[in-house]
């Protein structure tokens, strides 16, 4: 007999990652509710009852209803924020925190449920200095690092390290004429720093002369290790001239893997790494909620599958 629990997807609504999940889950008659956080309480809405056996209740959208004290694993992939456009601003504040915590804390707090992952870990893994203090513990290569505020640390950082990278500490999204953009990853010389330095935090990091860079992707027990070929200073910025290779990691790297996802109690992990010239593998970051669908299709490595696993929850 089948599990009749299902498997909550909380994405936006057009991702084409959780479309291949879903139609994996879907082909293994796994039951799948599929909702954007985002759309409520338009068309979403959510009943639960704290008793002395925990939560219970039903999570309703326009297709599907759930069972919260049944759900079987819940793949939370970058929903849609509240939004209350219909409200004045200060309304409108009180109803997005009230959704917040919430709907947010009743999907945050399902019995039971294996979060892929859970919207708190995603969070706190998401903090860089968190991330790169984690995992230099974890045992990982790190290039030395400055977080600051100062323009004369900053100056004296990139004169003590040579060639240095600034790198956003998060990524928000900008509209440049129309089109959506983000802060790229650049080199910096201590004569491009100015006072402005002191308007918010920033990342510095000495740039690794490198080879070719390395994603690794974590899905539960599985870890699928790509290495991209490129000439270019952060490889995202042109997927054209990237070519694939999937490859071993070098010893040390799996465990030191393991320790990071434990620390942050992680079962899915996007890891970058620049490989240097002399082969070491060097920690830049790792994304929690990072992009994965289009290394399967470059390199047939079974990624879908493998999340499917984890998800319908397989032994």
């Amino acid at each position: 007999m089948s599990d009749p629990r299902p498997v909550l997807v909380v994405t936006s609504l057009h991702d084409p990652t959780a479309d291949v999940v879903i139609s994996e889950l879907h082909d293994r008659d796994v039951p799948v509710v599929r909702l954007d956080s985002g759309d409520f309480p338009a068309s979403l809405s959510v009943e639960a009852e704290i008793t002395e056996h925990g939560l219970r209740g039903r999570l309703h959208t326009p297709s599907r209803t759930a069972d919260l004290a049944n759900v079987r694993a819940l793949y939370y992939r970058r929903p849609s924020g509240f939004a209350f456009p219909h409200l004045d601003e200060q309304d409108a504040r009180f109803a997005l925190t009230q959704a917040r915590y919430g709907l947010g804390g009743v999907l945050a707090s399902l019995p039971g449920c294996l979060y892929v992952n859970h919207p708190h870990r995603i969070g706190d893994a998401e903090f860089k200095p968190a991330g790169l203090a984690t995992a230099a513990g974890a045992g990982f290569l790190l290039p030395p690092t400055l977080i600051t505020s100062s323009p004369d640390a900053a100056r004296e950082f990139i004169k003590a390290h040579g060639s240095i990278i600034y790198k956003p500490l998060y990524n928000p999204v900008y509209r440049v004429d129309g089109v959506s953009s983000v802060v790229k990853v650049a080199e910096v010389s201590a004569d491009d720093i100015d006072d402005g330095i002191g308007g918010t935090a920033h990342l510095f990091q000495e740039r690794v002369p490198k080879a070719a860079d390395v994603r690794v992707t974590v899905i539960g027990g599985d870890v699928f290790c790509v290495r991209i070929d490129s000439d270019l200073l952060d490889w995202r910025t042109d997927y054209s001239q990237l070519a694939y290779t999937p490859v071993e990691a070098p010893p040390g790297i799996r465990p030191a893997i393991h320790r990071y996802m434990n620390r942050f109690k992680l079962v899915f992990g996007a890891f970058d790494f620049a490989v240097g010239e002399d082969g070491r593998w060097w920690f830049l970051e790792c994304n929690p909620s990072g992009q994965w669908h289009w290394l399967e299709e470059e390199t047939g490595l079974p990624m879908c599958a493998a999340l499917a696993d984890l998800l319908e929850r397989k032994p």
